[in-house]
């Protein structure tokens, strides 16, 4: 079902419609949020239609769009509880944001258009995890339109500015206890190390199995990751680390690298195997195979401010969580008023 609404923009009529089919999404869209025309894995079809399938089939999704000439703005949403909406996303997704397609200079309205139109829906609106330019940007655009937004930092994210730089040049930068770390490991490890840059069910079935007996808690979506990792796969972006040994699986990395990024999505390590360093060895590995064969410009280490991190990575940045409280209604006055009384939050 798309429900459809008319208003007007600082260069013409602005054309908004709000979703709740996916397929319906993808018809209006023309191939805009496909792979090809999107560079970030979160912002296109395939991402939504894989957490519905696997992670929330039972939310409701509310996908605004907005549209003005070559111009096209969308927000992925779902219905919450209270008369609220939240950022269609889960604990997979690392990164949230308004997706445009279009001049840069129709941003800013067509966001103000999806505002006004959210109004009559919604007494709030949250969103996260958001970097803080797509904060910035979004958060005027509500202002304008009868929005408050709280913001707060939701986790961080860590990555390693890599443009130009092999391995070699890479590994030189990081911490000598690392290095000396790695160097003493190496030397007595009897690791096997495989990286695949296609799927296979085996090797998977090999990442379970690590997942299952290391530190982390149970995952939340197996058959969405296997899923993930088959679509990556297919596409040539997926970069799968297993350390076995004695033809045991004891530590294993999901990354994907595209558009000159490469994410690490997922790690995991046997803790019985803890003292040998298995997963610091295939760290190593992929950073190698990654940097000298794809090039990437960026390195990007996902969500969560894991101590480890700062010794591979260059710049430690800040997620927001951004709370917008719709002041034309009474729920979102109320929850505005909280929000201002509570300390430590930037109010937009």
């Amino acid at each position: 079902m798309s429900i459809r609404f008319a208003g007007r923009g600082a260069t013409g009529a602005i054309d908004v419609r709000m979703f709740d089919d996916l397929d319906a999404v993808a018809r209006d869209a023309e191939g805009a949020l496909d792979r090809m025309a999107r560079p970030s894995l979160y912002d296109r079809i395939d991402w939504l239609r894989l957490t519905r399938a696997h992670v929330l089939p039972e939310a409701v999704p509310l996908i605004a769009r907005a549209a003005l000439g070559a111009g096209r703005c969308w927000l992925f949403l779902r219905a919450a509880r209270g008369g609220r909406a939240e950022a269609y996303a889960s604990w997979y997704t690392l990164r949230f944001a308004p997706v445009f397609a279009g001049p840069e200079a129709l941003h800013a309205p067509l966001l103000g258009a999806l505002a006004r139109a959210l109004r009559g829906r919604f007494s709030g609106i949250d969103l996260a995890p958001m970097a803080a330019a797509s904060a910035d940007l979004l958060i005027p655009a509500f202002a304008q339109q009868g929005w408050w937004a709280a913001r707060s930092e939701a986790t961080a994210n860590w990555v390693a500015h890599t443009a130009g730089k092999d391995f070699a040049a890479y590994w030189a930068e990081r911490p000598s206890r690392l290095r000396n770390t790695l160097r003493r490991k190496l030397r007595d490890s009897d690791l096997a190390i495989a990286i695949h840059e296609r799927f296979d069910d085996a090797e998977w079935d090999a990442y379970e199995a690590v997942y299952r007996a290391s530190w982390k808690p149970a995952e939340g979506s197996p058959d969405f990751l296997r899923a993930l990792a088959r679509a990556e796969g297919a596409a040539g972006t997926l970069r799968l680390g297993i350390a076995r040994r004695a033809g045991v699986p004891v530590a294993a990395q999901f990354w994907t690298v595209e558009q000159g990024v490469a994410t690490i999505h997922k790690l995991a390590h046997i803790e019985t195997e803890k003292a040998g360093s298995p997963g610091t060895l295939l760290s190593e590995a992929l950073f190698r195979h990654v940097l000298d064969r794809d090039q990437p410009r960026l390195v990007d280490f996902g969500t969560g401010d894991d101590g480890y991190k700062a010794d591979w990575m260059d710049e430690r940045r800040v997620l927001e969580r951004v709370a917008l409280h719709n002041l034309r209604s009474l729920g979102g006055i109320a929850r505005a008023g909280h929000a201002m009384l509570k300390g430590g939050l930037r109010g937009g």
